[in-house]
């Protein structure tokens, strides 16, 4: 028997892996492969191996996802002071004002990632558009719609009328959805247009916001001024 199947043999016996013994002798794994392979103590070794490395990878995962977790807390948490130190400056600007009632009335607020918001009416949604480019700092093509549509609706005929009535470009639309249900009839001419940005900091910032514009209603604070 070869010197250096012996030394793989015997690194093998005391628990090594192949990368282990690669290392150390300098033999191809698939050399190895070929000389343990059929042993039934090396493959018990193999499964040992196996479950050692599965449960490192799972101990590391959820150490990672720990570490994730917490620096995301950080981040949502100053997404929220960002947004209480602007609302300081925004809180009588008609344009941020209208943006936060728009959503507050008509936007998604059950998602975490994204702030999105469907309506009929082309000025509402020309309006949030423009809260969420002037007011938000969001870059337009980072803002997604497409439109729900009833049966009877011709399809490029909606979208060619919200992309004119938003003030998006036609790259901004996904494909239309086709409303499945009991009532087929037209209920809207052009159907429903929804805006979304995928964003958990902006959706932090607009619940934020959303929470001190109601205290200041209910304290009666713009009344007074």
């Amino acid at each position: 028997m070869r010197d250096d199947k012996q030394k793989a043999k015997a690194l093998r016996k005391l628990g090594k892996s192949y990368n282990d013994i690669q290392a150390a002798l300098g033999i191809p794994k698939g050399t190895l492969s070929l000389w343990l392979q059929n042993t039934a103590w090396s493959n018990k070794i193999k499964r040992r191996l196996t479950v050692e490395n599965n449960l490192h990878h799972s101990v590391r995962m959820k150490q990672l996802t720990n570490i994730r977790g917490k620096s995301l807390s950080i981040l949502y948490e100053q997404a929220k002071k960002e947004a209480q130190e602007e609302f300081e400056h925004l809180k009588f600007h008609p344009l941020f004002l209208a943006g936060i009632a728009i959503y507050w009335g008509e936007g998604n607020k059950a998602s975490p990632y994204s702030v999105t918001l469907g309506n009929t009416d082309p000025l509402m949604v020309r309006i949030f558009i423009k809260f969420l480019k002037e007011i938000c700092g969001i870059v337009n093509k980072k803002i997604r719609a497409y439109v729900l549509i009833y049966p009877d609706l011709q399809n490029e005929v909606c979208e060619k009328f919200w992309v004119g009535a938003s003030g998006l470009q036609k790259d901004n639309f996904n494909k239309s959805i086709l409303i499945k249900g009991r009532h087929k009839e037209r209920r809207v001419k052009y159907g429903v247009c929804t805006i979304t940005v995928n964003s958990r900091y902006l959706k932090e910032k607009m619940l934020e916001w959303l929470r001190l514009f109601s205290q200041e209603l209910i304290k009666g604070y713009y009344k007074r001024v």
